[in-house]
């Protein structure tokens, strides 16, 4: 039963922090400071007063397109700003406590390296490190793992891809796996414990597979894979199999 106050309240955060971590991911990998300078339209340039920048409702008031230019507004802030306000409703309102609040930010932080992975092949240690110290501290009130079993979860997770990379390096003389991949399954098993880790690679693969074959991308031999992006839609499955099976 959903809490209906509660999960209003995480509905405006996850709106609010989804508005942010938008344009996060449209900045941060061009190299464009998301702290420093004001919002302003790509069209003409106008910087953006507060009425334009409600999450949601601005860009449906405006029609998603500039209130002086008329050029349309990039849908993936919208699309960012929903994903994240019904992760934050869900979360919040299912267990309106301090484990709600961090289911709430491993969800906003998974869609996060989720769609930077897809788009830019990049996990930065500034997201997965963090989501990993989540996992040892509010996760604790998230998940019922044990303490023991989300620190093994984290050198696991870390350890296993790690060695995999390595391995297919001296093999093959280049780099087939990216360290951000090995921290992300590390950071997940900090959240779900060392019982999670098989469910999440054997989902994440099969999920992975089936989205290159999809999109035609699996064609290439040479095709690189956003296995962080497979992860992170792993990682929900995984724990509700881990519950069943533990």
């Amino acid at each position: 039963m959903i809490a209906v106050l509660p999960a209003v309240l995480g509905a405006l955060a996850g709106a609010i922090f989804g508005s942010f971590l938008a344009t996060l991911i449209l900045r941060w990998p061009v190299g464009t400071s998301v702290l420093h300078g004001r919002s302003a339209c790509d069209g003409c340039g106008r910087t953006l007063a507060a009425r334009d920048l409600v999450p949601v409702l601005s860009a449906l008031v405006q029609g998603g397109r500039c209130r002086t230019c008329g050029q349309a507004i990039d849908p993936f802030h919208g699309w960012m700003e929903v994903g994240c306000a019904a992760i934050g409703a869900l979360a919040v309102g299912l267990s309106p406590d301090l484990g709600g609040a961090g289911w709430a930010c491993l969800g906003w932080l998974l869609l996060t390296l989720a769609v930077m992975d897809w788009r830019h092949f990049w996990l930065p240690d500034a997201l997965t490190l963090p989501l990993a110290f989540l996992g040892l501290t509010i996760g604790l009130w998230s998940t019922d793992t044990g303490l023991a079993d989300r620190l093994i979860g984290a050198a696991a997770g870390y350890g296993i891809l790690f060695g995999i990379g390595f391995g297919y390096r001296l093999l093959r003389g280049r780099d087939g796996l990216g360290l951000g991949d090995a921290k992300l399954l590390g950071a997940l098993g900090a959240w779900f414990g060392w019982q999670a880790l098989p469910f999440l690679l054997l989902i994440a693969s099969m999920t992975g597979l089936i989205v290159m074959l999809a999109t035609g991308r699996a064609r290439n031999g040479t095709a690189r894979v956003p296995l962080g992006t497979f992860l992170a839609l792993a990682a929900f499955p995984a724990w509700l199999l881990v519950q069943h099976l533990f």
